[in-house]
């Protein structure tokens, strides 16, 4: 066998007919939703400031992270099969890596321009000019890119034994380690280990931030401004929160 089968949510066909029914509704919603933030942004000259250049790029990952996986899934449960070719299961690696860390690292330059919005008002258009936020972006997509050659090469550099069944939806690297033939995966924890410290860095980035932020809020004389400075700050903490603990889940 030079692939791997995955087994999905469901031995019964009718009840993964119906997961992969709404995955298809939550996966169009979701694509729609994306789709409707990049046109927008990339058309509407009053949203061309670094906030919304940086939620064009966030909105994208989001793409990229449920393109690679999802449509799949869909495909294998209308037609009841569960097999990926080797070569797709090394991009799907590649590709989920990839957008995972790169989102992480645009929560983080997130933040840092909310910092520079709130804390350093005046300063505001000097640190984040155009310059300043091409780099942060080709930043996150190279730190993203990294990673995934990283844990791709890392995980399909072991030798798998036994069936190559993956009990999981999409080729998923804790599920490929399982069928490691030795202790061959301790590259991968290792590879692991490090990119879950950098998580933890850019977690501790976010948190700092949002300290002074809050704290340059709650002394703003004015309960407009206050207000104006949350609805701006709470998406981005909300988003930030939901997607560690999922990772973390």
């Amino acid at each position: 066998m030079s692939g791997f089968l995955l087994l999905g949510f469901s031995a019964k066909p009718e009840l993964e007919i119906f997961y992969a029914s709404l995955f298809l509704l939550l996966y169009l919603l979701a694509l729609a939703g994306n789709m409707l933030i990049i046109t927008t942004t990339s058309l509407d000259d009053g949203l061309q400031s670094p906030m919304y250049f940086f939620l064009k790029h966030l909105s994208l990952l989001d793409l990229c992270y449920i393109s690679m996986t999802v449509p799949r899934f869909i495909y294998n449960s209308f037609t009841h099969s569960g097999n990926i070719s080797l070569w797709e299961c090394i991009v799907q690696i590649f590709v989920f890596t990839l957008c995972a860390v790169a989102e992480m690292a645009m929560l983080t330059v997130m933040s840092y321009d909310h910092y520079v919005a709130i804390c350093l008002p005046l300063h505001y258009d000097v640190i984040m000019d155009v310059r300043t936020c091409v780099q942060g972006v080709v930043g996150v997509w190279v730190s993203g890119a990294i990673s995934g050659v990283m844990h791709t090469a890392a995980t399909f550099s072991i030798h798998f034994c036994g069936p190559r069944v993956i009990h999981q939806f999409f080729c998923d690297i804790p599920q490929l380690l399982r069928l490691s033939c030795s202790k061959e995966y301790l590259g991968e924890v290792g590879v692991t280990a490090f990119v879950a410290f950098l998580s933890l860095l850019c977690f501790l980035f976010i948190g700092f931030s949002y300290v002074h932020i809050f704290s340059s809020v709650l002394r703003m004389p004015s309960a407009e401004g206050r207000a104006r400075a949350f609805s701006t700050c709470l998406p981005h903490l909300v988003v930030v929160l939901l997607f560690i603990s999922t990772s973390f889940f």
